[in-house]
């Protein structure tokens, strides 16, 4: 490995063709973000892109494999926020830029990191036209697409309740959202009729944001409360009114049937309260703390309130009980901090009429195929349930969203550039969520909205997305619907979807198991293309693959032997030229020449290409591996080449010739067939067999050649190693040694074809 991935990078080997008659084949890379090194799943996902994309260079095709980074908003703000938290400084202490800088120092060092882990697995990325989801480009590419949204009413800005991540102190996407259960309580409380003419009881999870509630509420139709709607209740602690409200929301079987209305602190209170046309009330801080609308609690963090509250209800004679329960609560995906549902100003992008768009494109010829061709529907299920997308992140590390408000009257702009008199307009302080700009990915790296680019013009769409199936609903759909909405295209024909890399017990790698594998130190220990070779041979498209050590001996073992097999075939072809073998495989081909082992091999090498490359075609990489290596092992290394030791050892030297030619032609087909999976080694032999030249990274794919195809030879072989099985097998059972000669008698209808081959027996 040493060397050869400079040697590449210095010839160009990885940059389009430029031949203009070949087809195009461009696949992008999933951006990997700028948040640390890459981990044993990254090296899978590029490993199948990089096979796919090697093959089709080997096949002609004019190929763009294209690399690039995401800037990663609240990941990679949270990471460097807890470097500057080391050092006891926050990013309030530096401001927005000097924080922004910092920012950019950490993207360019783990950038580097990146690059260098895409070396040692081999990529052939082309890095001429590498694209960062913040540059300038991309940028514009972004302002583009919102002001357009805005534009068409896709884009609005409302007060909604929103999930709220108290430590990164920013709003969060429904799938930025990880539920976990974990141990809680139901507390019952009663609130006191204003009119002091009873109780009602009520239960909540979250007793601290009593503090805003504005209404009590019943379904119209309960008869225990009819008598109550339009009674008011006192809020204790507060000591305030509120009425009571019939509405269908509340569940009459659950609970008391009596529920409180938070409005600024619960969706569903808050769609019951724009009904009834309730104030909202918000009492809780950006940060997870209560404000000064909490009264004597302002200043307590939102779970020390709790703890005081329960406390203070009991004091009162308002605690009923409390029910201990395992509930279901979301935590933040990036601080695994409980995420709190928060009243908030955002941007949001209206859903319906793009996922309509996009779903109505899967009935067409244009439609995104999937493999497998199952998680179609999850991505039509995703689709057909999405809620308008919160768009605004309130960081500072992102795409500033492009809208001005004016000092002085309040009025917003929203633009390409700044207002003319800028000096009179505050932008506003908020990013745009990192997958508004990673939607755009497959587009926005070819130069749109540029549509007169080059690239864009070659290479747009694409042809296959690799990803995992836990990122369908993040990444794939969105850049279904904005490449629809944009370029009128479908963003890659194909998406093969993997699974996630587990450990040897099935547990998914995490930091909290520590089961969590280097893929730099399995390189470093097996070398790259043994990495590869179990990656590409894991498990079916779609499934969750298995890691372990064990694995990885098979494929180092795997690699030995085609290494000892190349070494015995280099040793006696010498002086073997380009020209002598293609003369001897005319002669094989013509039947002038070769003898059946020689026939066979070449018929049982045209089966193999036919049925790998058609497994690759369908992304079967681990049923072409399967099929590599059984005949590679199998019938080239432990049949035919100990056949070929009947004709070296002997003395007819123009047959000695053939054996050689065709031993050199398998060879080479073996490792052109190889090396979009194994690059390293197979080129390290490809360089020294005497009948190829140039790189295998640009040799030509192998081709079925039909003239070698001999059936009468195939029976004739299959027929002479069952034979040669049985007697070996009968010598184990009655324990005679291989070198004991033994008598024997075959009776067969191919007495003629046995004599003739009787030397092998």
């Amino acid at each position: 490995e040493a060397g050869r991935y400079q040697d590449w990078l210095e010839h160009d080997r990885f940059k389009p063709s430029g031949n203009k008659e070949a087809k195009p084949y461009s696949i992008v890379i999933p951006p990997p973000n700028v948040t640390g090194k890459l981990h044993l799943g990254h090296a899978w996902d590029t490993t199948l892109q990089d096979i796919i994309i090697r093959q089709k260079r080997m096949q002609g095709y004019d190929t763009l494999w294209l690399p690039g980074m995401d800037h990663a908003g609240i990941a990679t703000q949270a990471k460097v926020e807890e470097k500057l938290r080391e050092q006891g400084i926050s990013r309030y202490d530096l401001g927005r830029e000097k924080f922004v800088e910092q920012v950019w120092d950490w993207k360019e060092e783990y950038a580097g990191h990146i690059r260098e882990q895409w070396a040692k697995l081999g990529l052939s990325l082309d890095y001429s036209r590498e694209r960062f989801t913040l540059d300038d480009g991309l940028s514009e590419a972004v302002r583009k697409v919102f002001v357009t949204l805005y534009e068409k009413g896709l884009i609005y800005r409302g007060e909604y309740i929103i999930n709220w991540d108290p430590q990164a102190r920013t709003a969060l996407s429904d799938i930025e959202v990880i539920h976990k259960d974990i141990e809680g309580a139901f507390y019952h409380m009663s609130y006191e009729l204003a009119d002091g003419s009873g109780v009602v009881e009520i239960a909540t999870t979250r007793p601290e944001t009593m503090l805003g509630d504005t209404a009590v509420a019943v379904h119209p139709e309960d008869e225990r409360y009819q008598a109550l709607i339009g009674k008011k209740v006192i809020l204790p602690l507060v000591n305030k009114e509120i009425p009571i409200i019939a509405d269908e929301y509340v569940d009459q079987e659950f609970g008391t049937g009596v529920v409180k209305i938070t409005p600024a602190h619960d969706p569903n209170d808050f769609e019951v309260g724009n009904r009834h046309d309730l104030p909202r009330v918000n009492v809780m801080n950006d940060d997870g703390t209560m404000n000064d609308l909490a009264g004597t609690y302002a200043g307590m963090d939102r779970f020390a309130a709790r703890k005081q509250i329960v406390k203070d209800l009991e004091a009162l004679g308002r605690l009923i009980k409390i029910e201990k329960m395992v509930h279901s609560v979301g935590h933040s995906e990036r601080t695994g901090v409980v995420v709190e549902p928060r009243l908030s100003t955002q941007w949001f992008v209206k859903m319906e009429p793009l996922a309509k768009q996009a779903i109505d494109n899967q009935e067409t010829d244009d439609a995104v195929d999937f493999y497998p061709p199952r998680f179609n529907q999850t991505f039509l299920r995703w689709m057909e349930n999405v809620h308008d997308w919160v768009i605004s992140r309130q960081l500072w590390w992102g795409h500033q969203i492009p809208a001005w408000y004016h000092k002085e009257t309040g009025e917003m702009y929203v633009g390409l550039e700044a207002p003319a008199d800028a000096e009179n307009w505050q932008q506003d302080p908020d990013v745009l969520d990192t997958w508004f700009s990673s939607a755009l990915w497959p587009f926005s790296t070819m130069g749109w909205p540029d549509e007169t680019n080059e690239d864009f013009q070659r290479y747009f769409p694409t042809n296959t997305l690799v990803t995992g199936y836990d990122i369908i609903a993040f990444w794939v759909s969105r850049m279904i619907f904005q490449s629809l909405e944009f370029t009128g295209k479908r963003p890659f024909e194909n998406v093969l979807i993997h699974g996630l890399i587990r450990d040897e017990q099935g547990r998914k790698m995490s930091k909290s198991l520590g089961n969590g594998i280097d893929p730099m130190e399995v390189i470093e220990q097996y070398g790259a293309d043994a990495l590869r070779w179990f990656l590409s041979n894991g498990s079916a498209p779609g499934q969750d693959v298995r890691f372990s050590y064990e694995k990885m001996d098979a494929a180092w073992n795997f690699i030995n032997k085609i290494w000892n097999v190349s070494r015995y075939i280099l040793m006696n072809a010498e002086d073997v030229s380009a020209d002598a073998v293609s003369l001897a495989l005319t002669k094989v081909a013509n039947k002038t020449a070769g003898n059946v082992t020689d026939r066979w091999i070449l018929t049982r090498l045209n089966d193999t290409v036919e049925r790998v490359t058609e497994q690759m075609d369908k992304f079967e990489f681990g049923v072409a591996g399967h099929i590599l290596y059984n005949f590679i092992w199998d019938e080239f290394a432990n049949w035919y080449l100990e056949l070929t030791k009947e004709v070296m050892f002997g003395e007819d030297e123009a047959e000695k010739d053939i054996t050689r030619a065709v031993l050199l032609h398998v060879l080479d087909q073996v490792l052109r067939l190889l090396h979009p999976i194994m690059p390293f080694f197979t080129e390290e032999i490809f360089e020294k067999l005497p009948n190829t030249s140039g790189s295998i990274v640009v040799a030509e794919y192998p081709k079925v050649r039909p003239e070698f195809n001999d059936d009468k030879a195939s029976e004739g072989v299959a027929m002479l190693i069952e034979l040669i099985t049985a007697v070996r097998n009968i010598r184990a059972e009655v324990n005679t040694p291989l070198s004991k000669a033994v008598p024997m008698l075959i009776k067969s209808e191919h007495a003629d074809f046995l004599n003739a081959v009787s030397p092998y027996i």
